[in-house]
């Protein structure tokens, strides 16, 4: 039966693809197809097309509430790289089977390919009730046992517990509330359901946008976003992708079961190639479509090129973004394998619980107040700009406050007076400023600082990556080395020159191929050649997102105490973190003393440079930005002293 391109699209289930149609009734000038604008805008009649895609195009918005002072704005065009954060809001409207939640809303291995649904009444399984309102993960399709299933999952009592729905299981199934924040770019791919628009609410923005802003001024509320797509497919002599608009005035029949689709180029995109079985692995292709503006030598990736896919595997990064006071910071990942040298920069602290948080048992924190704090409580310490500190432990005291004994979390250090130390104790709420003191001026391998130091981690390239031609990591002015991600990867080299290989992205380099055959020539051992890779804010954000979602958040700060409050701490300090730590912070100066004496031979007369260095540093940064400048400090000339200047 005949449908027209758009009822054919409307029915289409993503799953079956690819597709082969044949046009029944088309629309031609001459020749059999006719390019306008990037996308095919007449097909004649017989002609044969596989569809191996269906993309969205562009995103049509359309503001659904009445803004005050605004005559009744029209729909618009939303670019697909707006910068802006927006919010799900949750489909009141109910899918009826879980065949019709699987065609119309992406399922997948990525992290965002997880959507949660809640069931209007329990639902009564074989060894399991889901009750009303719980919400259920979905996780993959699979068949089992000829029969297409959904992998499930629901959370009680933080266990997992997994089971299985057909695809003919009825009921009344709505999303669930969302919480999340996404980007156009990952609603568009991922959280757009087919044939149904999606609201949202705009809720920020993720960079800078120079362009006109589409949106009233001030605008932050609910909107619709309407997709438009386009067909992607090849023709059975056509080597490239052709592009379709579903509005193209032609009816078409689907005659799949019928038609030997391997008179078509079979063309594969970076994730189909992922997708394959390592078995598989190595293959030699022909590059149909190149990635833009890659990084890899473009004598590598060009359309015409053969190349030999080796293998694919997951390897480990260094996310890493550039300390400037300025925006738009640069982002980075950068390979474990990277053969250029850091050197140690100072870190700041914004309160006391982040002092707690990065001190280590490797070395004693040591560090310079750039704001000054005067504490409600007489059992708490003051804080003047320029006092410097070494950072301890955690502990609980009590504190009197309007009268009534109050317990707080605070963090025990040691004021360095000229000659002496003072224990001190700081609020874990303390709002302040600290400035980290470096005296280590050894220079490290990135593998070294990622072993022997906790992320993040403030550094500075001193030796360059001789290796690469140009290393864009050389004339950044500090790098913040945030965590260490892990992503997918294929190893390709060219198939003049097998033994050179180069590694790409999966999920940031898009190409298309066809296969060729397999690749059964002995390469020995490979050259591995990895890049530093600059990253966009949006993917920054994205990574930071994903790998953040898989580890619990830090608890938050304690909140100044009050009389109404009965605790003051959302948040007590796991014990075993005072495993072995002496409470009085004076008998702790012993051992910090003795251990500063052994690794560095004390902060001696070199102390004070290295410390007014890392401060003028800084001071450049923050001078640029019409940061408030530091009081000057007075640096000790010697921290370590014998137990006489304790007492």
């Amino acid at each position: 039966m005949a449908l027209s391109l758009e009822e054919f699209v409307h029915s289409l289930d993503l799953r079956t693809l690819p597709r082969v149609l044949e046009v029944q009734s088309g629309i031609y000038f001459e020749g059999s197809i006719y390019e306008m604008f990037g996308n095919e805008c007449c097909l004649s009649t017989g002609e044969v097309i596989k569809i191996t895609g269906l993309k969205i195009k562009k995103i049509i918005a359309e503001i659904c509430e009445h803004i005050e002072g605004c005559e009744s704005l029209q729909p618009f065009e939303l670019p697909m790289n707006f910068p802006g954060l927006f919010k799900i809001v949750a489909d009141k409207t109910p899918y009826l089977t879980m065949e019709e939640i699987t065609r119309t809303i992406h399922i997948g291995s990525s992290r965002l390919g997880h959507p949660c649904f809640y069931h209007q009444k329990d639902l009564k399984l074989e060894n399991l009730t889901i009750k009303q309102g719980e919400q259920i993960m979905l996780n993959s399709i699979e068949e089992i046992s000829g029969e297409i299933m959904v992998n499930c999952g629901v959370v009680r009592s933080h266990q997992n517990h997994s089971f299985t729905l057909p695809l003919s299981q009825e009921g009344e199934f709505y999303e669930c509330e969302d919480e999340h924040i996404y980007t156009l770019k990952e609603i568009v791919e991922w959280k757009i359901p087919k044939n149904r628009t999606r609201t949202v609410k705009l809720t920020g923005f993720s960079n800078k946008w120079d362009l006109t802003n589409p949106f009233p001024k001030g605008f932050y509320g609910a909107l619709i976003l309407k997709p438009v797509y386009e067909i992607q497919g090849v023709m059975k002599f056509r080597k490239d992708i052709v592009r379709i608009l579903p509005s193209l005035d032609v009816e078409v029949k689907d005659i799949t079961d019928s038609y030997d689709a391997n008179w078509f180029l079979q063309l594969l995109s970076t994730q189909d190639l992922y997708e394959m079985t390592s078995k598989e692995f190595p293959i030699v292709a022909e590059v149909i479509e190149a990635p833009q503006g890659n990084q890899l030598p473009r004598s590598i990736l060009k359309p015409g090129k053969t190349i030999v896919i080796h293998k694919k595997y997951q390897a480990s990064r260094i996310l890493a973004s550039e300390i400037r006071s300025n925006f738009p910071k640069r982002h980075f990942l950068i390979p474990t394998s990277y053969k250029g040298k850091f050197k140690r920069r100072p870190r700041e602290f914004p309160t006391a619980y982040d002092l707690e948080i990065a001190k280590s048992e490797k070395e004693p924190l040591h560090v310079v107040a750039t704001k000054a704090f005067h504490p409600p409580h007489d059992e708490l310490s003051c804080v003047s700009v320029g006092d410097q500190f070494l950072v301890h432990h955690s502990e609980t005291t009590e504190v009197l406050c309007e009268g009534i004994k109050k317990v707080v979390n605070v963090l025990a250090c040691e004021k360095i007076l000229k000659k002496s130390y003072e224990a001190t104790l700081l609020p874990l709420y303390m709002e302040g400023g600290f400035v980290e003191v470096i005296h280590d001026k050894k220079q490290y391998q990135i593998s070294e600082l990622c072993a022997q130091f906790c992320l993040p981690f403030n550094v500075k390239v001193s030796v360059r990556d001789l290796s690469i031609e140009e290393d864009i990591l050389a004339a950044t002015p500090g790098l913040r080395l945030e965590e260490a991600i892990t992503d997918s990867y294929l190893l390709i080299s060219g198939f003049a020159n097998p033994r050179e290989c180069w590694e790409i992205p999966v999920s940031r380099l898009n190409m298309t191929v066809q296969l060729v055959n397999s690749f059964s020539r002995d390469t020995g051992s490979f050259l591995v050649r990895t890049l530093v890779e600059e990253i966009t804010e949006e993917q920054y954000y994205m990574m930071r997102r994903y790998e953040s979602s898989f580890s619990h958040p830090p608890p938050r700060p304690p909140k100044h105490p009050s009389v109404e409050e009965t605790k003051l701490t959302p948040f007590t300090f796991p014990e075993d973190r005072a495993v072995g730590l002496p409470k009085s912070p004076k008998s702790l100066h012993v051992d910090i003393s003795k251990k500063l004496h052994s690794n560095q031979a004390g902060l001696d007369s070199k102390a004070p440079g290295g410390c007014q260095s890392d401060l003028a540093n800084l001071e450049k940064e923050r001078s640029k930005s019409g940061a408030t400048q530091l009081a000057a400090t007075n640096v000790p000339r010697e921290i370590s002293k014998s137990k006489k200047h304790q007492k």
